[in-house]
């Protein structure tokens, strides 16, 4: 066998892999997964909220799953303490003469649509999962009006809100997302709502977090 210096070839390649291993050894051992770093992930700032002026005649709100199966005191409390300002911007698109239209869980009726923003007038609705686009004609609802922008409000944040406002702007629609409109069973899942749709790719270029009062008409 070949030597070098006195050293095998063998015997220097072992020596190597030795010193590797205690220069790993001697390295703090990070997490592998988000599980393990769970406890040590910090929340990032807040995303900023913007001042938006919308044009009623191309806008449409989207009232989504405001029923008495999903907001309710005793599994979303929240979602209750929301309703009075979205029934404030509900009576805001009405004077505007916007189109409103409803969205519904597939158990629940129109008629489970919370008193204080129930529909009136023929307000259009659709129903189904938290994509509330999929196998129903919500995006002919809206093309058929001529919308090319929405404001979105409703529950789960984490459900028909998230996915819901995430489909809308793939599908090139303006998304305005008044964050006091948006519900879910904790803070936490409202938080992580908000990141996501001023964060993620694609979306994020499409959607506006804002407050209702910055919303001008």
């Amino acid at each position: 066998m070949r030597q070098v210096y006195g050293f095998t070839k063998q015997a220097m390649t072992a020596a190597a892999f030795a010193a590797a291993i205690v220069v790993f050894a001697s390295q703090p051992i990070r997490a592998q997964t988000i599980i393990e770093e769970w406890a040590s992930v910090q929340a990032p700032a807040a995303p900023a909220l913007k001042a938006v002026k919308v044009e009623p005649k191309t806008t449409a709100l989207l009232m989504l799953d405001l029923v008495k199966q999903t907001c309710n005191a005793e599994r979303r409390p929240r979602c209750i303490a929301s309703l009075p300002k979205v029934a404030k911007l509900l009576a805001d698109a009405r004077a505007h003469d916007m189109t409103v239209v409803y969205s519904l869980i597939k158990s629940a009726k129109l008629e489970d649509v919370l008193n204080e923003v129930a529909p009136k007038g023929g307000e259009p609705s659709v129903a189904g999962f938290a994509d509330k686009f999929i196998d129903t004609d919500l995006e002919k609802i809206l093309k058929d009006k001529g919308i090319t922008t929405v404001i979105i409000v409703g529950t789960a944040a984490h459900g028909a809100v998230l996915y819901t406002g995430s489909a809308a702007a793939m599908r090139g629609f303006e998304v305005i997302v008044p964050v006091e409109g948006l519900s879910a069973e904790s803070t936490y899942a409202e938080q992580a709502t908000a990141w996501l749709l001023a964060n993620a790719p694609t979306i994020s270029a499409k959607v506006s977090l804002t407050k209702m009062d910055m919303i001008g008409y």
